[in-house]
């Protein structure tokens, strides 16, 4: 995917970091310019996640080290989360573990059975620098714990053991955008 306009936003769709990009393995650092280039910012993210079909997406996926994340998300019950996150911190998940399906627009067409748990608490700004906490439960809190382990630098293969993640970084490996470097 390369980097262009996408009809109806003001977004640019950028390239997607694949599994291997260095970025996606290192911490993200802290926003501390919270003017126009960050609303940029995040009109990008969105206009690529939406692009690529995601239901969340952190900056570092598009080749940007800072801490913001953006989400479009639903919850179990169906309740639909929208919103984005500058220097977001996982406060609080805790509950069940849930092992359910999960993938990842930075390893496209790959899923894998990741156990999270089933409610998560974020705490983080919005562009304009004031306080949020953001609270969630089943899918939606899958997501938001998906996207604070990116900002870590971590992906969803990082948690997985085992039989899962040999299949899983095997099958990275064979898709044709592979490198496990």
């Amino acid at each position: 995917m390369r980097n262009r306009p996408i009809p109806g936003s003001s977004g640019l769709v950028r390239a997607l970091s694949l599994l291997g990009d260095p970025v996606l393995h290192s911490a993200c650092e802290d926003v501390t310019d919270f003017g126009p280039s960050l609303g940029r910012l995040v009109e990008d993210m969105f206009a690529t996640m939406y692009a690529a079909q995601g239901v969340g997406l952190a900056a570092n996926q598009i080749g940007v080290p800072l801490r913001v994340f953006v989400y479009d998300c639903p919850d179990d019950d169906d309740v639909r989360h929208l919103g984005h996150l500058v220097n977001p911190k996982l406060v609080e998940a805790d509950g069940i573990t849930v092992r359910g399906p999960e993938g990842c627009l930075s390893l496209p067409g790959l899923e894998a059975g990741t156990p999270r748990f089933d409610h998560a608490v974020v705490e983080g700004m919005t562009l304009e620098g004031q306080l949020v906490r953001i609270d969630g439960t089943g899918w939606f809190a899958r997501c938001l714990q998906h996207e604070c382990d990116h900002l870590e630098g971590s992906v969803y293969t990082d948690r997985l053991t085992g039989l899962r993640r040999t299949r899983a970084l095997r099958a990275a490996r064979r898709a044709p955008w592979g490198r496990t470097d």
